[in-house]
């Protein structure tokens, strides 16, 4: 007897270490790489948070050390290169906007050749050496003009050769951008296994704790690095963010070791555009019936990307996995010519990247209204009593911008730490609600925020022709006698729309996009960004062009208190109202990467079951 339970006691044990071993075998992950030759399959180990302070803290150094040159970088190109005031704003917006779009290219190259490691080290390297150079403009007086004093009328403006060394330091930048905003994102989230729930936890958590780091960097950038530069020295001011960025390098590479290392796959652009190619093709064909299971499928082994499910939307694009007698298998499954037949895997990947494109569209419209809080409100608390009591301090107009960080920055770890777990009780859901209402309340918010801008600056305004002013603004108006402190609500209020629209929008591109093509989901983010600043360019040239000369005034005059910048604000908070109708059609009309389609299945019947992933 006891040796039978002896027995009994060892097959348990081995079955308990059979589960571990099924555990540990889960959280690892197979991927290979596309470097011209094969490369054995490596097993990667997911650490999660283990690897966070190495990840997390390389990414609020580099935020601190770009942020804090970039966000004063204005005043030193009008102050030490003596550039006038419409060439160093059409310097900073072409290298802004160079920055946002070059995201593309970058995200490009992470994915097709470098992956996300190689592309985030030597990004990060070229970004220090950019601040490095653009500190060595303030440092060494041969690579800036002589100093002009404030009476004088004529200043010498930079020679050839030092606008040459610092444009140099700008492409630098440039470079470092491209690769570092698609990947740092992504290459922290590949940190936490997405097969298990600690691992979907952790994405989530992760992209909350990213943003408060930006946010945090932001504000010590805006108050003290720009503090030192502005009243204490130029040199230093700079030196110090590009000793910070020196900080992110150091601190990224001591986590090589640790870190799971996505390698790139060969161009995914490659398989969307042999999908396009032959649709088009085939477009004569006549539509497959019951297309989940008669369309041609064949995934390579050592694909990184997820099964995906047969999808109704999109259905032209389908005939490209229709196999006609002239297509042609390899022994091993896969098409003879990919430009002559692609899989059921490749058309619902392309469908992914066209789902994506309306909500794209809707977040462009979306980051209109914040872009405001960042330009307009800056005027308001010019022409605003910005006095702290009855003391004579009186808060810089640019220094505002901070309560929006500040709001953000105070709410996100609220919402990870308290709104979450509750909403996670109701709802059920992982995430809470998903990613779609999050992305849709912050487009809400904005609509509030909106309409709370315009209700306090039509207050300002009143104010400010029926009471007593407080003197003149240089080159505005006079200075209306309401706090600056009220700003605080639309400030605050824009911060929280951030910290569930643009979060939101970076997870939703991340977990939407195929594996292989993560990057370019997150250089997406930046090019809307780009799209919204250019759409708030042409919004305020209309609006300056079309109300000037009428009844009411110029809305946007330089003078607030002439113009009707309230009615502006409502004119966005209109167009908001628009957006999120646009909106909740596409949240409806969307479909999950990988999601269960419920209305086909109740239309196609169990039959349906077939074709869904494992």
């Amino acid at each position: 007897m006891e040796k039978r339970a002896g027995r009994e006691r060892a097959m348990e044990e081995n079955g308990k270490e059979s589960v571990r071993n099924d555990r540990k075998e889960n959280d690892l992950k197979e991927t290979t790489g596309n470097n011209g030759e094969e490369e054995e399959t490596r097993r990667l180990i997911y650490r999660g948070w283990k690897v966070m302070p190495f990840i997390i803290g390389n990414e609020t150094f580099e935020k601190l050390g770009t942020i804090g040159t970039l966000s004063n970088l204005l005043i030193y190109l009008t102050t030490v290169f003596n550039m006038k005031s419409i060439t160093a704003a059409t310097i900073i917006t072409v290298f802004n906007g160079t920055a946002n779009l070059g995201t593309l290219f970058g995200a490009y190259l992470c994915d097709s050749y470098f992956g996300r490691y190689k592309t985030l080290g030597f990004s990060t390297i070229a970004s220090f050496l950019g601040l490095l150079a653009i500190q060595l403009t303030a440092a060494i007086s041969k690579l800036h003009p002589p100093h002009c004093a404030k009476e004088s009328s004529t200043c010498i403006g930079p020679t050839a050769g030092q606008m040459a060394f610092l444009l140099a330091g700008f492409i630098l930048m440039i470079i470092g951008a491209g690769g570092i905003r698609p990947c740092n994102l992504a290459f922290g989230a590949d940190q936490f296994n997405p097969e298990t729930e600690s691992g979907k936890r952790g994405v989530n958590s992760f992209f909350n704790w990213y943003f408060f780091t930006y946010t945090f960097a932001q504000m010590i950038s805006l108050t003290l690095i720009v503090y030192v530069q502005s009243n204490v020295s130029w040199p230093i001011g700079l030196g110090i963010p590009a000793i910070l960025m020196f900080i992110s390098c150091l601190v990224y590479y001591m986590g090589t070791k640790l870190y799971v290392k996505v390698k790139a796959t060969g161009s995914p652009m490659t398989s969307v555009a042999q999908v396009m190619v032959v649709a088009f093709k085939k477009r004569k064909l006549k539509p497959a019936d019951q297309p989940w299971l008669s369309l041609f499928n064949y995934i390579p082994p050592k694909s990184i990307n997820s099964k995906l499910s047969y999808t109704d939307q999109f259905r032209f694009l389908n005939k490209a996995a229709i196999m006609t007698h002239q297509d042609q298998v390899k022994p091993d499954g896969s098409p003879a010519d990919p430009w002559k037949l692609c899989s059921l895997q490749q058309v619902e990947e392309v469908k992914c990247l066209l789902r994506v494109i309306p909500v794209w569209t809707a977040a462009i419209i979306y980051y209109v209204a914040v872009v405001q809080q960042h330009t307009y409100v800056v005027f308001q608390a010019v022409q605003s009593n910005r006095i702290l009591g009855n003391s004579n301090f009186a808060i810089p107009a640019a220094s505002y911008i901070v309560f929006l960080m500040l709001g953000m920055s105070i709410f996100i770890p609220i919402y990870d730490r308290i709104l979450v777990p509750f909403l996670r009780r109701i709802t059920g859901k992982e995430a809470g609600i998903t990613i779609l209402q999050r992305i849709g309340v912050g487009i809400f918010l904005t609509i509030v925020t909106m309409l709370v801008s315009g209700l306090v600056e039509e207050k300002r305004r009143t104010l400010a022709l029926t009471r007593p002013t407080l003197g003149n603004a240089p080159r505005k108006g006079a200075i209306s006698s309401m706090s600056a402190l009220w700003l605080i609500p639309q400030l605050s209020l824009s911060g929280i729309a951030e910290a569930f629209g643009t979060i939101g929008q970076v997870e939703f591109y991340y977990k939407q996009f195929p594996e292989n093509m993560r990057s370019i989901g997150g250089s997406l983010f930046y090019c809307g960004v780009a799209a919204s600043s250019y759409l708030s360019t042409l919004l305020i040239t209309v609006v300056h062009q079309t109300t000037n000369g009428a009844a009411t005034g110029n809305w946007l005059s330089e003078d607030l208190n002439k113009g009707r910048l309230d009615y502006y604000y409502y004119m966005i908070a209109a167009l908001g109202v628009l957006n999120m109708g646009y909106f909740l059609l596409c949240a409806k009309w969307y479909k999950y990467k990988g999601g269960n389609d419920d209305a086909l299945l109740e239309l196609y019947g169990t039959e349906k079951t077939n074709m869904r992933s494992p």
